[in-house]
């Protein structure tokens, strides 16, 4: 396995805190009745710079040294690890393949629909199931993120995303429905330790000035790959009604060939993934792996994060949001083969268009937070303009140029897909010091429910009434989500402890509990 030698210094953070000029930001890091005793100088990052002239350590840095007994030369250092860009490809890679089987049956419903001689509601059921899965065991997936590690999670994600692929090559006959389906759930069971790890990895492994683009290139894995899987099962997969076996055929080879990829994912997540960098990427980390593991509770943060009300809106928008693009992934077929019969390959060119702007939306929005830090207003401008563009494209749709649909399908998926990591990062803000696993999966068990709700009513409205029925009803939805956004109250709490503003006590606690009074020259206020 690689060596986390040669690793560097945190650029960010050598900017913003010179070693020998900046003390390290005040952060009450004690659980109450483990203070620890002495002072003692904090030695310069650099390691070859002359040290400050004594004084007081600081909280942080007796926080940094409770572990280690107080000794100063075990002060933890912030560095980057050249391992993060390895660990962030792989994530982002078998993600991908999640993905695409999520995608791979809806964008061909009419296909397999004819092959399996099923309805296209149990074919909806093949995308559904992903969401069906992830409701019930996302609590159960967060302990163990939490307990276990991440390089645990990660294999169990790589693992059953493998097994779920091969299962896939059993099913290639049209009586095998529920062998197909059933390994359709294993792939969503595996998308329970995928969807949560994007700002656990971000956090863990990346750099304050580089967080929020990290978990965009994160979850951008995961748009890519229903990108791919709206481009290629058309291609792969034509619609041959009168030849069965050619068309059996056609879906072996994307199975076979999904399974191959995801079990060479499997064992690169092997020897890539690891528990965390040698040294933490940022004081906010140090702070958190200074702690004991013992005095974590699960359920005590369960509990503050359903006491945390801007929390608890961020949950509710977010689920409407994620929830909607699930539901315009899952019936885009549907959608685009109403009004243009035959069109099944350019219903999936135009899903295409849609994820890949949301791609450049994801990266633009992370390097934009990075740059910026303005979670809220960021997080408000694009729920509007998502809104608008699915307006755009519910009234464009049945106009009969196919080119229309590509460029309103293209704006809307500029800002829905691109909220998506806007979501998480947001979330990890106004929740830390809170473990990012716990929020960002309870940020997808709301979509996952918004998901399943929305693809229902608006499959049965598509099919009683007509499309232009079932986005008017995503529509409304949205608008609500727009209100509850502009309601959160923006409180960058890892923000400010990354930054020397915020006095936090490290112990993970209720968004209403006492901490010690910022200082009034100091103290950020939302702009909104």
């Amino acid at each position: 396995m690689v060596e986390d030698g040669g690793e560097e210094e945190a650029e960010g953070e050598s900017a913003e805190m010179p070693a020998a000029a900046a003390p390290l930001q005040r952060c009450n890091g004690f659980l109450p009745g483990k203070e620890a005793a002495g002072g003692g100088r904090a030695a310069p990052a650099g390691g070859g710079e002359q040290p400050a002239p004594a004084a007081p350590a600081a909280p942080e840095a007796e926080a940094m040294l409770a572990a280690s007994g107080g000794r100063p030369e075990a002060r933890l250092e912030t560095r980057l690890s050249r391992r993060r860009l390895a660990v962030l490809a792989v994530f982002s890679c078998y993600s991908l393949v999640n993905a695409f089987q999520w995608i791979q049956y809806s964008i061909l419903s009419n296909v397999f629909a004819g092959f399996y001689g099923v309805t296209f509601p149990q074919i909806d059921w093949l995308s559904m199931v992903y969401m069906v899965a992830y409701v019930p065991l996302i609590l159960p997936a967060t302990w163990l993120l939490d307990a276990r590690g991440l390089r645990l999670t990660a294999l169990l994600g790589a693992g059953l995303n493998a097994l779920g692929a091969w299962l896939k090559c059993g099913s290639l006959a049209p009586q095998r429905y529920p062998l197909t389906l059933a390994a359709q759930a294993v792939c969503a069971v595996a998308q329970v330790f995928i969807l949560g790890l994007p700002s656990r990895i971000a956090s863990v492994w990346f750099g304050p000035t580089e967080v929020s683009t990290a978990c965009a290139v994160a979850v951008l894995g995961n748009q890519l790959g229903t990108a791919i899987g709206f481009l290629l099962p058309p291609v792969l997969v034509p619609n041959t009604p009168n030849d069965i076996d050619l068309m059996a055929h056609n879906i072996g080879i994307m199975f076979y060939g999904t399974a191959i990829v995801s079990t060479l994912l499997f064992f690169l997540t092997g020897v890539v993934f690891e528990e965390k960098p040698k040294y933490p990427p940022s004081h906010s980390q140090a702070v958190l792996q200074s702690k004991p593991p013992e005095d974590y509770s699960y359920k005590q943060s369960i509990i503050n994060l359903f006491k945390n009300i801007p929390f608890i809106l961020l949950l509710i928008s977010y689920g409407i949001m994620t929830g909607a693009f699930y539901s315009v992934s899952t019936l885009l077929n549907q959608m685009i083969v109403t009004h243009y019969e035959g069109e099944e390959v350019n219903a999936g060119r135009i899903g295409l268009t849609l994820v890949v702007a949301g791609m450049v939306g994801s990266i633009i929005c992370g390097l934009w937070l990075d740059y910026t830090k303005t979670y809220k207003q960021t997080t408000l401008i694009v729920y509007i303009l998502s809104f608008i563009g699915l307006l755009v494209f519910t009234f464009t749709l049945d106009l009969g140029y196919l080119i229309v649909v590509f460029v309103t399908g293209g704006v809307l998926g500029f800002f829905m897909t691109g909220y998506l990591p806007l979501g998480f990062e947001f979330a990890v803000e106004i929740t830390y010091p809170e473990s990012e696993g716990t929020s960002s999966g309870l940020l997808n068990a709301s979509a996952q429910i918004f998901g399943i709700v929305f693809t229902l009513v608006q499959g049965k409205l598509t099919t009683d009434y007509s499309p232009r029925a079932g986005n008017i009803f995503l529509c409304a939805w949205i608008f609500v989500g727009i209100i509850l956004t502009a309601l959160i109250k923006s409180d960058l709490r890892r923000h400010n402890v990354n930054s020397g503003i915020m006095n936090l006590d490290v112990k993970a606690v209720p968004v209403d509990s006492p901490v010690e009074p910022e200082s009034t020259t100091l103290k950020i206020q939302s702009a909104l």
